[in-house]
């Protein structure tokens, strides 16, 4: 069991309550999922299918999208005593000293690659990981307790070996392997994310036309993300992001004729959040963000968010609750516990609204 300890929340989480595989792998359909909505201004939640996303939603809403496409960013290495590692890209986009950030994970057979706790990590600098096809990783310096910078050495550029030799990251919480297809989404179209943008991921192209219909608008920005690796609950790092021009000029617009801007995940609130100007207004914005985002500080660009159901990670807990504030947060945690919702990439989805 899973406390929800990090906002003091009274929740706990069954680990049967992971779903261990696709909605389409159940049964379903990817927007087949439940989606549980809850309003700040009442406090109050309802029980809805994802496809009525459309009916909840009002005319002249703004949902923003991540439009980040997942790599397969899990390669298979060995260490210079031949064993076997697994070695999980953070970046598809190098820092300026030419460095990769990058997670090495023991191996286990029938099983995802297992996290290495600090202190247990054969990583240290200067350390070679060989990898397909003649390609090699050499550690230089920690960044975290668990991430490296590492130099590549590939025999193709990256996206195309990745596109070789990869596979799309998973966890245990994951029955086996799905093919990187099941890590996209519908709005996915730039290459550079090591985990699905996953809040998007119950969006079919008959929603995306029934919210066109009913005149709720979709704009995109781009946020390529890292890895979480859930087992150490890590605040977020730099994550390369873009708003574009035209998504900044239209949530102006929205926000100024009174509509509401939803972002489709915590990774489309960082980045939106993180080209907010000191006046207030949103600019285009092209770079890399370390941006926390707590109830202290709130938020100035987004009026609401959809989400996945989340582990106890401070960094994505305290988003909610700058989103949503933490009444509501612990009511809508109790509420998919008791009514069962599934949790992860492939699981269920939140709707936090402010009316």
């Amino acid at each position: 069991m899973t406390a929800l300890t990090d906002l003091g929340l009274d929740v706990t989480v069954p680990p049967e309550l992971s779903a261990r595989a696709p909605a389409e792998a159940r049964g379903g359909a990817r927007d087949g999922v439940r989606m549980l909505v809850g309003r700040r201004a009442t406090g109050g939640v309802e029980h809805r299918r994802f496809t009525d996303l459309p009916e909840v939603l009002r005319p002249g809403d703004l949902l923003v999208v991540n439009n980040s496409a997942t790599l397969p960013a899990a390669l298979p290495g060995r260490l210079p005593d031949g064993t076997p590692v697994a070695l999980h890209l953070s970046s598809a986009q190098p820092d300026q000293r030419g460095s990769h950030l990058v997670e090495l994970r023991r191996v286990v057979p029938g099983e995802a690659a297992a996290y290495y706790p600090p202190g247990e990590s054969p990583a240290r600098p200067g350390l070679r990981v060989a990898l397909p096809a003649g390609g090699a990783a050499e550690l230089r310096r920690p960044f975290t307790a668990r991430l490296w910078f590492a130099e590549l050495a590939l025999p193709t550029p990256l996206l195309r070996y990745l596109e070789l030799h990869g596979r799309a990251i998973r966890y245990g919480y994951v029955d086996r392997d799905w093919p990187i297809e099941s890590y996209q989404t519908v709005f996915a179209t730039v290459p550079g994310s090591s985990e699905m943008p996953s809040a998007a991921r119950p969006f079919s192209p008959e929603v995306v036309a029934r919210l066109a219909g009913r005149g709720v608008l979709v704009a995109p920005v781009t946020l390529h993300t890292g890895v979480a690796s859930p087992e150490a609950h890590e605040a977020p790092y730099a994550e390369r992001f873009l708003v574009p021009a035209a998504t900044a000029r239209l949530v102006g617009h929205v926000r100024a004729e009174g509509g509401r801007v939803i972002a489709v995940g915590t990774t489309v609130v960082r980045a939106l959040e993180s080209a907010v100007s000191p006046d207030g207004t949103l600019q285009e914005t092209d770079g890399w963000t370390e941006l926390v985002i707590t109830p202290e500080r709130g938020v100035r660009a987004v009026d609401g968010l959809l989400t996945g159901w989340h582990e106890p990670r401070a960094s994505h807990l305290l988003m909610l609750a700058a989103v949503a504030g933490r009444p509501l947060l612990e009511v809508c945690y109790r509420e998919a516990v008791r009514h069962r919702y599934l949790w992860h990439e492939f699981g269920d989805v939140n709707l936090l609204l402010p009316d």
